[in-house]
């Protein structure tokens, strides 16, 4: 029955570490599509304050063409000011030029806030520009070490798979079906060892007869609390099976 046992605590590690690599090889795509949505992120955020930054620079460009303007309206009007001849006209000409003189002003404050937000805008889109290109060739480089990874755990997979089956390979087949049923059922531990008289894997106490009849090791046992198979984790060939493990 130590043999059979033997045989259990192998298959048992085999298919924890099938199981750790198939689970490494569904995240991998996740850590790339996630580095694919960050770029894409920093991609829409550039494009978009990009955008604004255009948008800002033609609003400013258009508010110079309104303050030229403007200089050509107050110049016209201050030419007219010697044709004037009654004070009534002259005051109406200087409250013309005054407004706008202060259509102007608030022309030019506009325009200036526009410029700031443009400079700033501008060195936003200069620092994201380097910080994107960066981000494109991290993203290339983790990709491909993915892609590596993805090739080793592809590489592990199948020796994790061969060794499984020469494991499985003229093996009692009813206890191969127990331990296949306990494996499905108990979370992949279908086998576990019992020391100092405790199931290592429920942490129960396993009853004193119960145990000195595990530690005969004559026939296959099952832990009364947890169901799963059990071996008397302190046998020194048990315990050379683990370490080599």
């Amino acid at each position: 029955m130590k043999d059979k046992l033997l045989v259990l605590i192998q298959l048992q590690e085999c298919d924890k570490r099938i199981a750790r690599i198939l689970l490494a090889k569904e995240q991998a795509p996740r850590r790339i599509q996630k580095l694919e949505d960050e770029l894409r992120a920093m991609e829409s955020q550039f494009k978009a304050d990009e955008d604004q930054f255009e948008a800002f620079r033609k609003d400013r460009r258009q508010y110079e063409r309104e303050i030229q303007e403007l200089d050509g309206k107050i110049e016209k009007s201050s030419a007219k000011l010697t044709q004037i001849k009654s004070n009534k006209e002259y005051t109406a000409a200087l409250k013309e030029i005054d407004d706008l003189k202060s259509i102007k002003f608030q022309t030019e404050e506009r325009a200036l806030q526009m410029m700031e937000t443009a400079e700033e805008l501008e060195q936003k889109c200069k620092g994201q520009k380097d910080t994107l290109k960066t981000l494109k060739a991290q993203c290339e480089k983790d990709k491909e070490e993915v892609k590596k990874e993805l090739l080793e755990l592809d590489k592990d997979l199948e020796a994790m798979e061969k060794e499984r089956n020469q494991l499985c390979c003229d093996f009692d087949q009813s206890l191969l079906k127990k331990y296949l049923f306990l494996k499905e059922r108990k979370g992949g531990l279908a086998v576990s060892s019992v020391v100092t008289g405790v199931c290592q894997t429920c942490h129960m106490g396993i009853p004193p007869q119960k145990f000195n009849e595990l530690i005969r090791g004559n026939d296959l046992m099952t832990c009364p609390h947890c169901n799963r198979i059990i071996y008397w984790g302190e046998d020194q060939d048990f315990q050379k099976t683990s370490n080599a493990l």
